[in-house]
């Protein structure tokens, strides 16, 4: 049975977004080569055109044929993908609650000043847009 497709990218499709994100278009070959050396993943290149195609036919990437090759790009854009995937997890983990979420992320993680400082901003700029 094959499991089902997920609302948000996968790991490896997630891996591969990161990289279109930093720099493309790219052919297989490059977003082959830099699976290998920015995420640590050595896939044959069969495997990366296979993901890649998956990702076409999901609409996460767009391709378009230069000299007898595709060069891919992403057709997400990163803050939408990263807004889905974290109301996926405020949805699932924490009741839809935003406060919990944010406590245990502060209370699960080694903040540094300047991490605590910018939250503090955050958190402040929101609190003057709520009293307007």
């Amino acid at each position: 049975m094959a499991r089902p497709e997920s609302s948000h990218p996968t790991e490896l499709e997630l891996d591969i977004l990161k990289i279109l994100w930093q720099e493309s278009p790219l052919p297989v070959r490059d977003v082959r080569a830099r699976l290998e050396s920015d995420a640590g993943r050595t896939l044959a290149h069969s495997s990366v055109i296979t993901m890649l195609n998956i990702m076409h036919r999901k609409r996460y990437v767009k391709r378009r044929t230069v000299n007898n090759a595709f060069l891919f790009s992403p057709n997400v854009k990163k803050g939408s993908v990263a807004g889905q995937m974290m109301e996926d997890l405020l949805r699932r983990a924490f009741d839809g609650s935003a406060t919990a979420m944010m406590l245990s992320l502060i209370e699960s993680r080694d903040l540094d000043a300047t991490e605590l400082a910018e939250l503090r901003q955050m958190i402040n700029r929101k609190s003057k847009e709520q009293r307007r």
